[in-house]
Parts: C-alpha cells; structure tokens; sequence
C-alpha cells in the first residue's frame, strides 16, 4: 500500500536526522560547514519557485534532506560540548578527591562495584571493591585515580568502544581503585528511593523462598538485575541465544503492559487504564534501571497505550521511528555507541517487516502453544539483527530458534509465578514457599533447556572479524529479499484474483 505524502515526509525527516547524528559521530565538523549546509538547504527553497515542478521537487528534497542533516550535526555537536572537563583534564592519570551522590542503583560485578555518581563536573564512574555498602542518594566523598576510558579488546575479539559506551551513560572519567566515605544519605529524588527500597526488599524475600540459579534468573526475568545469573550461566544463555530474555527486552516489557492491561481493565476501563499503564510503564522503566532497551520498548508501549486512549490505530513502524528518534533527540550517543538501543530497534524493526513474509512460509507449523507465532517471532528478530550481531559480538548461536521456541512460551508464566512469590514472601515467607514451588519449576525448565543445549558441540561458533561494509550488505541483502518476497506475494495475490474472476464469469 502506498504512503501518504505526510508519512513519507516523515520517514525522509527522521532517516535525514539520524543520519546527520551517525555523521557527527565519527567527524568534527567546524562551525563554517554547517553553516554553509544551512545556508545551502535554505537557499534551495528559493531557488524551487523558478524552476518546473519536477526540479523544483528535487530542490524541495534536497533542501529538506539537508536541513535534517545539518539539525542532527547540531544535536550531536551541542551533546559532544560535555564530552571534556578543563578541571578533570588537569587531573588525569593523579589520584584525585571528588564528592558527588549517587544517582543510580550501584551495579555489581564479580569483583568491583560501578557507583555513578552526580558531581560538580559531571557524571563519574567510580569502581569501588566488591562488598562495598552504598545505595542510592547516598553523599560519597571519593579517592582514587581519575582516568579516561579507552577501548578494549574481548574475549571474542571485538574492539568494544568503552568510552563511547560510556559516553551513551553521560560518563566521560572514571575513578578507579577507589575507596569512599558516605558523608550523609537521603539525596536522592524521593520517589526514586522510594522505588529502589521496594526493590530490595522485594529481592531479599524472594531470594530467601527460591534456590539458586533459579532465584537469580526471576530476577533478572522479571527485573533486569544485572548481577542475576552469574559468569557461568550468563555464558551458557549466551550460548544458548536467550540472553535476552534477562536484559529485559521488549518482549519483556510488553508482557508487563499486558498484564497490567488485563487486571485493570475491566476494573478501571479502556481509558482508565491506559493513563494508569503508562504511569506503571514510567516507574517499571525507572526501577530497572532506565536502560536503553527497556526505554525504546516502555516509549513503544506507551505509544499504544496513548493510541488506546485516543481510539486511533497504533502503526507499529511509525511508533518504533517515533521511539528511536525520541532516544536519539535525548541522547544522541545512542545510535552509534549503544549496541543494546541498536539491536533492540533493528529487532523489533525485523518484528514489523519480516513477520507478515516468513509467516507466509510456515503455514504447516501447528498454532498450538503460539508455537507457530514465537517461531515466526525469533526468525524475524534474529535474521535481521544478523548482521549487525556478527560484527559487535561476534557470536552466532546455531541453536537459539529451536531454544527460544521452547523457552519463550514459558517466560510470561515464569515472571508472573516469580512476582505473585515475591509479593506473598513480602507478607509471609512461609507463603512464598508453597508459590516458590511453581515459580522453581518454570525458572528451572528454563535453566535445563538453556544448559543442554548450550552444551552440544556445535551450539555456537565464533565468526572472525570482517570489516564494516559486509554489514551493509548483509542489509542490502536483507531489503532486496523483502523487496522481491513481498513483490512475488503481490504477483501470486493478483493472479489468484483474477482467476477467480475467469471462474466467476
């Protein structure tokens, strides 16, 4: 079906824009320039009254084309200003005293704890031993080494962009081999604190009534915890292609919305409930963290939520354009530094385009279960974040289709099991046991496929690094095979009308 002329002007803005953000991301470029590519996109609409109509349509797109370019260089200029410190900079490589407060839930590794914490130049992160007691709001008076972040190398050979990465968290020092003193506590916002308190409470009851690793995977499942599952299991989710059902995707959040939907609704009603969802959408995203993933899916969620409201139809792939340009408009680092808001948008971009083609191919597959539906899911998802996958991580699970057919089914059970057991444990612990069963069951199901799976042979392999342009083509690739499926399904369509018009007559 062919667009409006509205939407395409829409399209042609917000590809422009994000393109003008992806330029200025790799390149200075000085004041001069942009203002001639202003000066340039603006002299264009003058230039269109002289000239026919199909010139002047070509000016019109030029012009508007640059204009978004020259807007996107901009956003990306104004966020770089805050990039550097002339403070900070003085201070590098020495060790350095700092006070700041802690304007996040501290995240624990292994070894070291990652404090971020909010000070007169800037937002720092600040690596402090494991076991260190420090909560949000608190006041810290901070010694250590201040260091700027640098690129490293993993494990599978992949340069990761650590500053940028960083840059993408409003971070652009470190601190590190730190030790802290807490000066006072109580500086956080109070609705923030009052959220991360429920949290821990939540987590210390639920992890008294559910073993581990099955408590560890409820929280990640269900919250995102970051220190959930551990090295060991990480890997073998990895492995298995189900990491992402623990870094809360969209999958995740949709589930949440869902089931919000479904116990207010026929309490509250359809408007009630869409003002009430997207005020629970808002604090589940700050209580697991504001990640970039969990931000573009809580925008979507709320963007049909909205469309609920107004009895307007939701078009997810204007919804999904609308999130991701809203992200890059708060944060331009995003696009380019942040691989979790990249895979999360090019799969749920996958979601939208591809789902209709490949469904088409598996008409045999049984419905029963959704298994039909959670096949054509992850093949969407997982073809078209192929590329962009081989080339960040580096990783490809040969297995994961298979795996996230027979595990996705029993995600939204095992989150609302691991939640009604959290919240009975909140009242009675001994309560929370007899749920804890149900819940231990599910999280365990889950465990068990991942680490047989993960443990066959052929599970995984490492692709050896190649450079950028392979994955433009691997897009390229992608974009003509949905040209010609959709092409070829419109040809079948027209012949099969036009012989049951011959028999008609």
């Amino acid at each position: 079906m062919p667009i409006s002329r509205n939407i395409f002007w829409f399209y042609l803005a917000t590809t422009a824009f994000a393109g003008g953000v992806f330029i200025r991301s790799f390149m200075v470029i000085n004041s001069a320039t942009v203002w001639w590519l202003l000066i340039l996109s603006l002299s264009l609409i003058f230039i269109i009254k002289n000239h026919t109509a199909l010139t002047a349509g070509i000016f019109l797109y030029i012009s508007f084309t640059l204009l978004f370019i020259i807007l996107g260089i901009l956003r990306m200029e104004w966020a770089s200003q805050n990039e550097t410190n002339i403070f900070l900079e003085s201070q590098l490589e020495e060790k350095v005293l700092i006070t700041g407060v802690v304007d996040t839930e501290p995240e624990y590794r292994d070894t070291t704890t990652h404090v971020y914490i909010k000070t007169d130049y800037g937002r720092l992160l600040v690596f402090v031993p494991i076991g260190t007691e420090v909560v949000y709001g608190d006041e810290l008076e901070v010694t250590g080494t201040l260091e700027k972040p640098s690129s490293f190398t993993t494990d599978l050979g992949r340069e990761f962009n650590y500053r940028g990465y960083l840059l993408a968290k409003g971070v652009s020092y470190t601190v590190n081999f730190a030790t802290i003193k807490v000066l006072s506590h109580g500086h956080g916002h109070i609705l923030f604190t009052g959220l991360f308190t429920l949290k821990d409470i939540f987590l210390q009851k639920l992890e008294l009534v559910l073993p581990e690793p099955q408590a560890g995977l409820g929280e990640g499942v269900l919250l995102g915890v970051s220190k959930s599952l551990g090295d060991d299991l990480e890997k073998v989710f990895r492995r298995a292609g189900i990491i992402h059902i623990v870094v809360l995707s969209g999958y995740n959040v949709m589930i949440v919305v869902t089931f919000i939907l479904f116990v207010l609704g026929s309490i509250l009603g359809r408007r009630a409930s869409s003002l009430v969802g997207m005020v629970g959408i808002f604090l589940f995203a700050v209580l697991v963290g504001l990640g970039s993933t969990v931000v573009r899916a809580c925008v979507m969620a709320s963007l049909l939520l909205l469309m609920n409201l107004t009895g307007r139809i939701y078009w997810a792939l204007r919804g999904l354009l609308v999130a991701g340009i809203a992200m890059i408009l708060w944060n331009p680092y995003y696009l380019v530094f942040d691989i979790g808001f990249q895979l999360s948008f090019l799969a749920t971009l996958g979601l939208i385009l591809f789902s209709p083609y490949i469904n088409s191919y598996l008409t045999l597959v049984p419905t029963f279960l959704g298994i039909r539906e959670f096949l054509v899911a992850t093949l969407a998802t997982q073809l078209f974040v192929l590329p962009l996958l081989l080339y960040q991580i580096g990783e490809l699970s040969i297995i994961s289709v298979i795996v996230n057919v027979l595990v996705l089914p029993l995600v939204p059970l095992a989150m609302m099991l691991t939640f009604v057991t959290g919240i009975i444990s909140l009242f009675s612990v001994s309560l929370g046991m007899w749920m804890g069963y149900l819940a231990n069951l599910s999280l365990a199901y889950i465990i068990v496929i991942a680490k047989w799976f993960a443990s066959l042979p052929f599970a995984s392999f490492t692709v050896p690094q190649f450079p950028f342009w392979v994955t433009i083509v691997g897009y390229i690739s992608l974009a003509l095979w949905l040209w010609y499926t959709k092409k070829t399904q419109n040809s079948n369509l027209n012949n099969w009308q036009i012989v049951e018009e011959s028999n008609i007559k």
